[in-house]
């Protein structure tokens, strides 16, 4: 089969910096905007980019299989690939770790609205009025909850949590 190198090896490589960068990005527990979908999504990009960089040197990569060593490191890499697979059956996940403001923003999501109110500095009046512009219509009373308006999505809570507490804009105060 004839494929074009000049297309596959510059996607493989391409694709390989977005994977190792990700990668290790992640690894570090870093995993701002899109990085977590980009290395799973995009992934699919470098198979097949390797899958065309294998086809477009398949002599060349016969011959590198013909020798013990480079044998002997796949091998070694699919060891690890299947004992990591029957390890993850078996053996107790560790939880993922939120960060440390994820508890505070899960409990002001629990407080009542005349304490969310205190929160952010507001009369509980005040508080619905930023509730409401902040687009939840429905009615509030006092013992609503930002948990009770949006439900149990952590982000959803986090959202309208960021929208009612923001100070307000410092022109909108001047007379």
């Amino acid at each position: 089969m004839n494929v074009n190198r000049d297309w596959v090896t510059p996607i493989t490589m391409g694709a390989f910096a977005l994977m190792a960068t990700t990668g290790v990005l992640m690894f570090f527990g870093l995993r701002p905007g899109l990085i977590g979908a980009a290395h799973e999504w995009l992934s699919w990009l470098f198979l097949a980019g390797v899958a065309g960089h294998v086809l477009a040197n398949s002599m060349a990569f016969l011959r590198h299989l013909r020798s013990r060593r480079a044998l002997t490191i796949v091998a070694t890499f699919l060891a690890v690939l299947v004992l990591a697979a029957v390890a993850s059956r078996f053996l107790p996940r560790k939880p993922a770790q939120e960060p440390g403001w994820a508890t505070p923003v899960r409990a002001l999501a629990q407080a009542p609205l005349p304490v969310l109110a205190q929160v952010g500095g507001v009369s509980p009046e005040q508080m619905r009025e930023r509730i409401a512009a902040a687009g939840i219509a429905q009615p509030l009373a006092e013992d609503s909850t930002v948990a009770s308006l949006v439900g149990s999505d952590y982000e959803q809570q986090k959202n309208l949590l960021r929208k009612v507490l923001a100070p307000q804009d410092a022109q909108a105060a001047k007379p």
